[in-house]
């Protein structure tokens, strides 16, 4: 694998984007929040990805990516499909050897040691890896027999995990007949069985039914919660903003930005809104004021852009008390990390 040494120059060749309502309120992003990764190299951290870049002929998958991940974190890759996401996660488990660049887990180099890093090593993609011909219960022995682990522990975990997932009443059941939401269930299972310390989960929820989602979402919760470390790929922003003490915002293969939910809704305050709704229906053009950016109808409420929803709020009074109206609702909503996730990437482009 080539190497390329980098001295902290992450961010000395990035262009600035300007995010805002109006180009005298404008917020400065970069376009890309790549990490100072030489020291990082240096330091404990659960995950070190450096630099990492990826082709596929002449297609640029995953352009010089950088990011760290504490030990415990739950960490989140998030971005639209084609973004370069499931890319990553292939590295990271070295399914795929990117061009330039090196990553660490658990402090091993995954270049010079990765059959011990596997096995250290949780891994659930999109679409499960379990043996379809094999039941519930053969495929958790089977890859805990992978791992190493004696028959007494496979079969206490094995069986604890089948009751946890609501898999017991099936555990002597082909997998091949089972519904997809149940053969993630399986997979998550096995990825597990071992208690891995790093765990990388590929869009893990996407298509399942709602039960399904529920519970994958609560075991890797509680996971985390045991101090395993997180990494999940989504391009669901509620379940990353519900979940993930950081999101890396990843779009064209390269990250756009990394930081917590909260602190990115903060960077955007342009963004807030207030909702409101009268006993009746209410001209929208009505509400123009410098502080109003754009007013959009939602059903029977009208939702109001502003940079000072104090000064919007009056202004719904004074079309309230003009018209004769009566208030049924009102709430102020701060931006939401969708609305984060759109400026960044439009930004971006």
């Amino acid at each position: 694998m080539k190497r390329k040494s980098r001295k902290c120059k992450a961010k000395s060749n990035l262009k600035t984007v300007k995010l805002g309502l109006d180009p005298e309120n404008a917020i400065e992003i970069t376009d890309s929040d790549n990490e100072c990764t030489e020291e990082l190299w240096t330091m404990s951290y659960a995950i070190v990805a450096e630099g990492l870049t990826k082709k596929f002929g002449k297609f640029l998958a995953v352009d010089n990516i950088s990011f760290s991940v504490q030990e415990g974190e739950f960490f989140g890759l998030l971005g639209p499909n084609g973004a370069g996401k499931t890319t990553i996660i292939r590295m990271l488990t070295g399914v795929l050897k990117p061009e330039v660049g090196r990553i660490k887990i658990d402090g091993v180099d995954l270049d010079k040691e990765p059959l011990i890093l596997k096995e250290r090593m949780g891994v659930i993609p999109e679409v499960g890896t379990v043996y379809l011909d094999l039941t519930a219960r053969e495929n958790l022995d089977l890859f805990g027999r992978y791992y190493g682990l004696p028959k007494k522990l496979r079969d206490e975990r094995g069986e604890r995990l089948l009751r946890e997932l609501g898999l017991y009443d099936r555990a002597d059941s082909l997998v091949k007949n089972f519904s997809k939401g149940m053969r993630q269930r399986i997979s998550i299972g096995c990825a597990i069985l071992h208690e891995p310390k790093v765990l990388l989960l590929d869009e893990p929820t996407e298509g399942l039914d709602v039960q399904s989602r529920r519970m994958i979402v609560e075991k890797v919760k509680g996971l985390n919660a045991k101090g395993s470390t997180i990494i999940l790929t989504t391009h669901n922003i509620e379940e990353a903003s519900r979940l993930c003490q950081r999101v890396c915002i990843i779009d064209k293969g390269r990250i756009v930005a990394i930081d917590s939910p909260e602190h990115l809704r903060s960077t955007l305050e342009k963004l807030q809104s207030v909702e409101v709704s009268f006993n009746r229906r209410v001209d929208p053009s009505l509400f123009s004021a410098q502080c109003i950016s754009r007013v959009e109808e939602q059903g029977d409420k009208l939702k109001i852009f502003t940079s000072n929803p104090d000064e919007a709020i009056e202004k719904i009074m004074a079309v309230k008390k003009e018209l004769v109206l009566n208030i049924v609702s009102l709430s102020t909503v701060g931006p939401t990390l969708e609305d984060v996730f759109v400026k960044l990437t439009e930004a971006h482009t």
